[in-house]
């Protein structure tokens, strides 16, 4: 029987957390918040859920986790956002594992909730991410949007059944804020890399994304939530690589 920490990170998550925690109580022994001075109720909800609030100010989401990981008593860490919770099939087959006793690293099929309805098709679905993982062999990286696992050679991944539910956006005007905010990221970190931005990727790189996400991604089966999840994926691929071009042409003092 294998014990497990589940690490969360929080900022202001008082709609999303208790789902999340309630989901967690199932499966793990340990359940660990790291909060980066919240101004809500989420403090005070992962109180009263049980888990273990430490409050430190952001330094990044890789390092955010990285620190919660670092005060985990035990060797398996589950890794969830706070608008993420396990359904009852992923919290079987997590107990199954469990009980038969970690050996691998495990990864999850996530389940997008936008708008009022969970998307199985386009870029949203299947969206595989590995959550589950002994923390001597993994560790996050430091990116500044999107972080990935850094992992050691020779561990083994396996599919647990199941969906890690994941409440996206509740409305599209959040949707919009949080695209903003990530391609001004993704834009500031392709510009650290020297990466630059063309006009034949500002024109056809959205084209080819909306077509890819709503045609060869079978995006039209999610009906009219796919048709607009499909226009913004576009807009992000647009934004980003106009942001990036405002970088490469700066001038000097205007930086």
């Amino acid at each position: 029987m294998s014990s497990i920490t589940a690490v969360i990170i929080t900022h202001n998550e008082a709609r999303n957390i208790q789902k999340c925690l309630v989901s967690l109580k199932t499966v793990a022994d340990e359940i660990i918040v790291v909060d980066s001075f919240s101004t809500d109720d989420t403090v005070a909800i992962c109180q009263q859920e049980g888990a273990k609030v430490i409050q430190n100010a952001w330094p990044g989401f890789g390092p955010q986790k990285n620190f919660g990981i670092q005060h985990a008593k035990h060797e398996y860490i589950l890794s969830l956002d706070a608008d993420e919770a396990l359904d009852d099939e992923l919290i079987a087959s997590i107990q199954t594992a469990k009980k038969q006793g970690l050996q691998n690293m495990y990864e999850f099929t996530r389940l997008n909730y936008y708008y009022g309805k969970f998307l199985r098709h386009g870029f949203e679905y299947p969206d595989y991410k590995i959550r589950l993982f002994p923390k001597s062999k993994v560790r996050w990286n430091d990116e500044l949007v999107h972080e990935t696992l850094q992992i050691s050679p020779n561990v083994t991944l396996q599919r647990l059944k199941g969906h890690l539910l994941h409440y996206t956006y509740y409305a599209i005007r959040e949707h919009v804020a949080k695209a903003n905010k990530y391609t001004d990221l993704g834009a500031e970190l392709n510009f650290k890399k020297g990466k630059k931005a063309s006009w034949f990727k500002i024109i056809f790189s959205p084209l080819i994304t909306f077509i890819q996400a709503y045609v060869f991604k079978k995006g039209f089966l999610d009906g009219g939530h796919g048709f607009i999840l499909a226009v913004f994926h576009a807009y992000g691929a647009f934004m980003k690589y106009t942001k990036l071009w405002m970088l490469n042409n700066e001038k000097p003092n205007e930086q």
